[in-house]
């Protein structure tokens, strides 16, 4: 645990916001004030990552959906590394409202994407003027990157991952509406009523972003990696196990 608090410590996930800009409701999370700065309690930080780890870790190994959400500047990248590392669809540059609430659509959107790289990559594309080629290339460029993150997203998540829900309400009003879990890294100036498993730390430095989206991740490849198993071993489990037609001879031979 010490070591888990010194790696909390030296990415910065202790500071927090100005205190003229904190929530009163962050009120529990906060350990001190210091130079102006709010200092958040780390026991609070691990009490929380532990909780939202064994939550996420659970969703995964039941094969539930989960989502990642964070726009910002600094986490847009790491949140592409991490959901690629466990397998998770992803929002990191905008999110486009009715992701959720409106999924048919967005599930057509996805469609339509589908359908501009495989025309961009066929001889038919060639056929087309100079002017549609670059109307379909603008189209392609804009929805490549607004929505190729969630193209493993075959239906509604579980679960959304968050980093600032101030930043990204949109998202959790979203899935608010929809009864869809949220676990979320929240600063001092963020609202933790609105969210499920709230992981009190900075959620501006790219430093304690990462570390705290490693984790989560990390998370999520262990209960994938436990379904893995379980799932093998009831396979295996089942292949020894006789079958209804081998117990019915079996107890015919015995009854001769």
């Amino acid at each position: 645990m010490s070591t888990l608090v010194t790696e909390l410590v030296e990415a910065g996930v202790h500071y927090g916001h100005r205190a003229s800009r904190w929530n009163p409701k962050m009120r529990p999370y906060i350990y001190a004030r210091k130079n102006l700065i709010h200092i958040i309690d780390v026991r609070e930080t691990i009490r929380g990552l532990l909780r939202a780890k064994k939550y996420l870790s659970q969703v995964a190994s039941r094969n539930g959906q989960i989502l990642f959400v964070g726009t910002k500047r600094q986490a847009a990248e790491t949140i592409e590394r991490e959901a690629g590392r466990c397998g998770s669809p992803y929002v990191n540059l905008r999110w486009l409202g009715g992701t959720l609430t409106n999924f048919r659509t967005i599930r057509n959107r996805l469609s339509r994407l589908e359908e501009l790289e495989a025309l961009r990559e066929s001889d038919e594309y060639n056929n087309y003027s100079k002017k549609m080629q670059s109307s379909l290339n603008r189209e392609f460029r804009k929805m490549y990157r607004n929505l190729n993150g969630m193209r493993t997203m075959s239906r509604l998540p579980e679960c959304l991952v968050v980093v600032d829900p101030k930043k990204e309400k949109n998202a959790v009003k979203e899935a608010q509406t929809l009864g869809i879990a949220t676990v979320a890294l929240i600063d001092t100036d963020c609202d933790p009523d609105t969210i499920d498993l709230p992981i009190p730390g900075n959620d501006d430095s790219i430093r304690s972003v990462e570390l705290i989206m490693k984790m989560v991740a990390d998370a999520i490849v262990a209960g994938k990696t436990q379904a893995a198993v379980d799932s093998q071993q009831a396979r295996e489990g089942s292949d020894l196990k006789p079958t209804a037609e081998q117990e019915a001879e079996a107890k015919a031979a015995a009854d001769a």
